[in-house]
C-alpha cells in the first residue's frame, strides 16, 4: 500500500505509464489541450463602461502619476510645520478654504492655515493637513496643542501609481477592481480581444429539457443547462445548438455547422467506446483530427480532445456529474487560453483530509467535498460527501470543490494533505 504524505501535498501520480496504462494522464490531456488553444488573433477598442467582464488583449499603464497631485486624505487644516515655533500649544489665522474639485490656493501668509477637505489639493508650500478632530476652532482661528509630523495625512504626487506604471497585464478579465483601476487613471477605452466565439450541443436521444414529460428511458439534459451556466460570461459569444440524437447523420450535420465559425466546439455525451457512442468516428470522418482521448481521471475517463477547422474540439463525458468535473479540470482552462486570459488554471489550494477511504488506484480521483473547519496550523480540513458520487448531480451544489486523490494512492487516512480545487 502506497501511503500519503502528511507533511505536503502528494501529487497527481497519474502520469505513471505503469498506473494509467492506455489512459492519458491528466497533465498530458491538459496540456494537449492548451497547447492547441491559441489565443484569437483579433482585437477591438471599446468604452470602459462597455468593457466589463472582457478580457484585455494588451497590457494598460498609467498615463499620468496617482494621484495627480498632492491632495488631502482628511478634512482638516493644511499648514506648514516650519511654521510652529516652540513647543506649542499654537494658534493660527485661517486664511482661506480648499474643496475637492477646487483648482487650489497660492499665497496664503505665513503663519496661517488653510480649511481643506478629502480630495482637495495642498498648497504647493503646505507640508501637513491636521484633522478638523485635532483642533479647536474659535471665529477665524484655530489652535492646536500637538505638533503635526511633515507628511502627515497628504497623498503624495505618484505614490500610488507613477506615471507609466503597469496597472493590469494583457489577458486580464476586467472586473470591480480592474474597472476602478482603470478608471483612476483615466483610461476612457480599452483594447480587449474579441469575444470567443464558442458552440456547444448535446448528444443522446434519452434527452428531454427540463420541464418536459419524461417517457420510458428518458432524463432531463443538465448538460446543457450546466454549460450555458459556465459559459455565460461577456467575452463569449454563444451558440447553442441543443439537443441531437444519436445518429451519426444528425451528429456530422450539427458537428459541421457548429465548427464552421467557432473557435471552440463543446459537446457532452457519446464519447465512449460504446455502441451508441458515435462522436470519435463522427468527428474524424467529418475531417476533425482527435489528439487525446481516455483520460486517467474519475470520474470523466471518456474525454475527447481535437481540432476540426480553425476550431478545438472539447468532447466531455455524458454523465452529469463526469461531465461537471472535467468541464472544470481540463476544459474549462483550454477555453479561457482560447480567449486569451492569463490566468487559466483552476483554483487549487490544499487541505487535511477529514476522511478515510480504501480506493483502487490507477486513476485520478475528484471528490466532491465539503469544508468543514480548519485544523490547530489552520489548515482546511475537507470531507468526501459520498462514497458512491459518479452519478450524484445534487452533491455538487452541498460540495465547495473537488478534492483530488492522486491516482497511486490505495488509501486515504485522515490527516493527509490533499490539492483541492475550490468552485
Amino acid at each position: 500500500m502506497i501511503n500519503l504524505a502528511k507533511t505536503k501535498p502528494v501529487g497527481c501520480g497519474c502520469d505513471d505509464p505503469e498506473l494509467s496504462g492506455k489512459l492519458i494522464p491528466v497533465n498530458m490531456a491538459l496540456e494537449t489541450g492548451l497547447a492547441l488553444a491559441e489565443p484569437v488573433a483579433e482585437t477591438e477598442t471599446v468604452p470602459l463602461a462597455k468593457a466589463m467582464g472582457r478580457i484585455t488583449a494588451e497590457a494598460a499603464v498609467s498615463p499620468v502619476p496617482l494621484p495627480p497631485f498632492n491632495n488631502s486624505a482628511m478634512d482638516g487644516y493644511a499648514l506648514r510645520t516650519a511654521d510652529l515655533a516652540g513647543g506649542g500649544s499654537w494658534t493660527l489665522p485661517v486664511s482661506g478654504r480648499i474643496a475637492a474639485g477646487d483648482p487650489g490656493c497660492t499665497g496664503a501668509p505665513k503663519g496661517s492655515a488653510v480649511r481643506i477637505f478629502t480630495g482637495a489639493p495642498v498648497p504647493s508650500d503646505m507640508d501637513a493637513v491636521v484633522m478638523q478632530e485635532y483642533v479647536e476652532r474659535i471665529g477665524a482661528e484655530i489652535t492646536l496643542k500637538s505638533r503635526p509630523e511633515p507628511g502627515q495625512n497628504i497623498r503624495l504626487l505618484g505614490e500610488d501609481m507613477p506615471k507609466g506604471g503597469a496597472i493590469l497585464p494583457a489577458g486580464t478579465e476586467i472586473t470591480s477592481r480592474e474597472a476602478c483601476a482603470l478608471a483612476a487613471s483615466g483610461h476612457g477605452n480599452v483594447t480587449l480581444r474579441r469575444k470567443l466565439r464558442v458552440a456547444i450541443f448535446c448528444t443522446g436521444s434519452e434527452l428531454k429539457a427540463p420541464g418536459e414529460d419524461l417517457g420510458p428511458g428518458q432524463i432531463w439534459n443538465s448538460n446543457r443547462y450546466m454549460l450555458l451556466a459556465a459559459l455565460n460570461k461577456p467575452w463569449i459569444e454563444l451558440v447553442d445548438l441543443g439537443t441531437v440524437e444519436d445518429s451519426p447523420e444528425s451528429l456530422t450535420k450539427t458537428l459541421i455547422k457548429a465548427a464552421e465559425n467557432a473557435d471552440m466546439v463543446i459537446s457532452t455525451g457519446g464519447v465512449s467506446v460504446g455502441d451508441e457512442d458515435h462522436m470519435p468516428a463522427v468527428f474524424r470522418a467529418a475531417g476533425g483530427n482527435i489528439h487525446a482521448m481516455r483520460v486517467a481521471m474519475k470520474p470523466g475517463k471518456p474525454v475527447a480532445i481535437g481540432t476540426m477547422g480553425d476550431a478545438i474540439y472539447v468532447g466531455l463525458p455524458g454523465n452529469p456529474v463526469s461531465a461537471f468535473v472535467t468541464w472544470h479540470v481540463i476544459g474549462a482552462p483550454i477555453l479561457a487560453k482560447r480567449a486569451g486570459a492569463a490566468k487559466i488554471a483552476p483554483r487549487k489550494t490544499t487541505v487535511k483530509a477529514g476522511f478515510t477511504t480504501n480506493r483502487r488506484p490507477g486513476r485520478c480521483e475528484f471528490r466532491p467535498a465539503k469544508l468543514v473547519g480548519y485544523d490547530a496550523n489552520g489548515t482546511e480540513i475537507a470531507e468526501v460527501l459520498s462514497p458512491s458520487y459518479s452519478a450524484r448531480v445534487a452533491l455538487l451544489c452541498a460540495a465547495d470543490g473537488l478534492a483530488l486523490i492522486p491516482a497511486d494512492a490505495e488509501k486515504v487516512m485522515e490527516g493527509d494533505v490533499l490539492e483541492f480545487l475550490k468552485f
